[in-house]
Formats: C-alpha cells, sequence, structure tokens
C-alpha cells in the first residue's frame, strides 16, 4: 500500500484551506466592519456568545462560507474551541471582532505555521491610532522578578523586564506566548496541544496555550512587521466587568500553573500594583481610571469575576 502523499505548503500569500474563527459578543457591527475589507468568499465561523441578540447570524449566513455556531455565553476560551473542533480547515486564524486585519496580513500568518512545523502561533501586532503596538499583543512567562516590574510599573523604562510586552514596530521580539486576537495556527496542532485552556473564560487563555506550546516543543512567533489596526469600539461587555475579570484570570493562571508560595507572593504583587495604579488615579481626579484599576485589584486579590451578574471566575 503505497503513503498517501504529503501535500505541499501554500504558496506566500495563499489563504488556500483557511477557515477564520471569530468569537462575537453583541458585535454585529465590528463584525460587519471587519469583514467588509476582507474577501466575501473566505470561510469563516462566528460563534456568537450573545446567541443571536443582535442579528448577527444573517450576516454571517450571507456569506458563501459563513457558519454561524450560538456560543451560550461561555467566554472566550471555550467558544473558540468549538469553532476550531467543528472546522474541517487545515488552517485557523483566530480574529477579535475590533480587530482590522487584511488579506495579506491574514496570509503572512498562516504562512508562517504552513511552512515552520516549529511554530505553533503565529499573531499579529496589535496597534494603537497612533500606531504604536498596543501592550499586551504577546509576553513572558510570569515570575516573582517580572510581577515586582510590573506592579511598579518599571515596565515602561524597562519594557523587555515585564510580564506583558510593546514591542517597537518592524523589530524582532522572541516571547513566550502571543495574543489570540489575531493569531494563526494548524488546526491540527492546536487540537494536538489541548486547545485554548477553557478553565479560563476569558484572558490568559492564549498565556496558557504559549505555555502548552513551549512544553511541546514549539515556539509562537510575533509578526511586528504584520501592525494590525482596530476599531473605536468596545465589545458588549462593561470595561469594569472586563478589569475586574483580567485581574481574576491572571490569579487563576498563577494559581493553577506555579508552585503555591509563588503565585500568592506573585498575587499580592499584582493586587497591589492595581491598588496603588487606583490611587494615584483618585489624586489625579480621573475617577472612571481610579475605578477599572481599583476593579482590577479586586479581581486578583478575590480571584473573583462577574459577567451580566454571573459568576465566571471564582478561586478554586
Amino acid at each position: 500500500m503505497t503513503e498517501r502523499p504529503v501535500p505541499p505548503p501554500p504558496a506566500a500569500g495563499s489563504l488556500a484551506d483557511v477557515e477564520l474563527v471569530v468569537v462575537a459578543y453583541r458585535s454585529r457591527a465590528q463584525i460587519e466592519q471587519m469583514l467588509a475589507g476582507l474577501p466575501t468568499d473566505l470561510p469563516l465561523v462566528v460563534v456568537d456568545n450573545s446567541d443571536g441578540a443582535d442579528g448577527l447570524e444573517e450576516v454571517v449566513l450571507a456569506r458563501p462560507g459563513g457558519r454561524y455556531l450560538r456560543g451560550g455565553g461561555v467566554g472566550f476560551a471555550r467558544a473558540a474551541n468549538l469553532g476550531a473542533r467543528t472546522s474541517s480547515a487545515e488552517h485557523l486564524v483566530f480574529v477579535n471582532p475590533d480587530t482590522r486585519p487584511t488579506t495579506s496580513d491574514l496570509a503572512t500568518l498562516v504562512e508562517d505555521v504552513a511552512t515552520d512545523p516549529r511554530c505553533s502561533a503565529s499573531g499579529g501586532t496589535l496597534v494603537e491610532d497612533d500606531g504604536r503596538s498596543q501592550i499586551g499583543v504577546g509576553g513572558w512567562e510570569p515570575s516573582v522578578r517580572r510581577a515586582a516590574v510590573h506592579a511598579l510599573g518599571l515596565h515602561k523604562p524597562f519594557p523587555r523586564a515585564g510580564i506583558y510586552a510593546r514591542p517597537v514596530i518592524g523589530e524582532p521580539e522572541e516571547l513566550d506566548w502571543v495574543s489570540g486576537g489575531c493569531m494563526a495556527v494548524r488546526r491540527q496542532t492546536f487540537l494536538d496541544l489541548g486547545c485554548f485552556d477553557e478553565d479560563f473564560y476569558v484572558y490568559n487563555e492564549d498565556v496558557a496555550f504559549g505555555r502548552a506550546s513551549r512544553r511541546g516543543g514549539l515556539v509562537p512567533r510575533l509578526r511586528t512587521d504584520v501592525p494590525i489596526a482596530g476599531s473605536s469600539g468596545g465589545s458588549g461587555a462593561p470595561s469594569l466587568e472586563m478589569m475586574r475579570l483580567r485581574g481574576a484570570s491572571m490569579a487563576q493562571y498563577l494559581r493553577k500553573f506555579h508552585p503555591r508560595f509563588r503565585a500568592e507572593v506573585m498575587v499580592v504583587l499584582f493586587g497591589l500594583g492595581y491598588a496603588i495604579r487606583s490611587a494615584v488615579q483618585v489624586l489625579r481626579r480621573d475617577r472612571r481610571r481610579a475605578r477599572e484599576f481599583w476593579a482590577h485589584a479586586v479581581g486578583t486579590f478575590t480571584g473573583r469575576a462577574f459577567v451580566g451578574g454571573r459568576l465566571v471566575t471564582s478561586r478554586t
């Protein structure tokens, strides 16, 4: 019996055998804007965590290769995994509704994972309106030293010493994980690595995927030469909920993957760092930012977060 020949990787610039995976929550307007800049026949699956509350289904199914799945409010990781597990494409690109990748951007990211078997994921660099990269487009595995640097705000003068990267566009950066905001993977590799860790409702699932990649002998890649713009709008979730969830998710990650004493030290450092940030904003009379930082601190210290009044993250 002859072996089935292995197909060659797609040529540079190709989007053959690719499906976009988009997790939505009251995101119809953002997704319409994103899709307006992409080919109408580009396959995509949208997993809607608001279960059709904004009429998104008709937008998706109007596209030739569009699939629509109801997420049931299960959070990002589970919804993204649902899209991936039901796909038959060889390559996937996870795309947040508020990003604006071009066809060329997507093709470059897919080419990385299609041609380099050691590349577990290739992420584009999300940028602000002024063209600078967003903080948190990727980063490094937390440690006590890195947590202290972040808590004290020393990551600003020493950007490679903290947790979250903010690379210079066009300058290569070696990271332990990349953001899932616009990230290409080989579907089988993604499945083999266990997909996104579903213990996380949202946030830190990409950090956990980077950890799983490294344990599997693979490396994620951040393409700082692929800047990807975002929109001016936000998701349907309130900012205070999301800030508290950020803190709770980081605490959850630390307690899950690090020794108990070290994890608790880092939790305290993160929590105090955001509590101090909140106090500084009070003195500056910026009440909005003060409330956001305080919500982050509360989420970190308690390990609990709520979305729409429902507990989605708790300390175990």
